[in-house]
């Protein structure tokens, strides 16, 4: 057994908010990995994919989630399934923003499946058809 102490989280500072790495490969040594997010209100994520599923539980605020051609609004207890390789962006509640547990298989990487240098992108996007595992899953 493993316990990760809240003391002893990693936390990485994005430009829409804080994520913290609750469980890991190199935090616990598990093989999903599981984080929170805290985005700050009135932010939007930059447009991306992840190339695994992922499961997505809010447990504070709002978000609109564009996937696709779709956009969803969700809120504190919903959850989610985003599946692999499509396009999305979050957006976060004007006044509160949100809080959610993500879980995901362990390396899970981020790119743009349509290979384009868009605005909403940031460092934590790659661009053109480059991956990268997120720093918080790995």
């Amino acid at each position: 057994m493993t316990v990760i102490r809240d003391a002893g989280a990693r936390r990485i500072e994005t430009p829409n908010g804080t994520m913290t790495t609750l469980a890991s490969p190199t935090q616990g040594e598990s093989r999903q990995a599981v984080w929170r997010v805290d985005a700050r209100p009135g932010t939007a994520g930059p447009v991306h994919a992840f190339d695994t599923e992922s499961v997505w539980t809010w447990l504070a605020g709002r978000c609109t989630v564009q996937l696709g051609g779709e956009r969803v609004e969700v809120a504190a207890g919903d959850t989610m399934v985003l599946p692999a390789d499509v396009l999305r962006q979050l957006i976060a509640d004007e006044r509160h923003g949100f809080a959610a547990i993500v879980a995901a298989p362990a390396g899970v990487s981020v790119y743009n499946p349509d290979g384009l240098d868009t605005p909403d992108a940031c460092d934590l996007v790659p661009e053109g058809t480059s991956r990268m595992p997120l720093p918080w899953a790995r």
